[in-house]
């Protein structure tokens, strides 16, 4: 039976954007993080150590789609 951490770490493993294990672990946490609105994209390349530009282009090269308006501004946008 594989243990949580191990688990986390295959799948970290998997992600081609960091070298470092621990570094991928963290982006993916952040990761989490900024999807669930808990913090703000500067925040979260704050903690990446990244700039918040290259974050946004990271998030778009990984087809991960990311919007500084609220979840009712991007619905209004996606039907004007």
């Amino acid at each position: 039976m594989m243990t949580h951490t191990a688990a986390f770490q295959q799948v970290a493993a998997q992600l081609q954007v960091f070298k470092e294990i621990e570094r991928k672990e963290q982006f993916l946490f952040i990761l989490g993080a900024l999807v669930a609105r808990l913090i703000s994209l500067h925040k979260a390349a704050e903690m990446m150590e990244l700039d918040p530009d290259f974050l946004l282009s990271l998030l778009d090269l990984m087809g991960i789609e990311f919007s500084y308006l609220a979840e009712e501004d991007i619905e209004l946008e996606r039907h004007w």
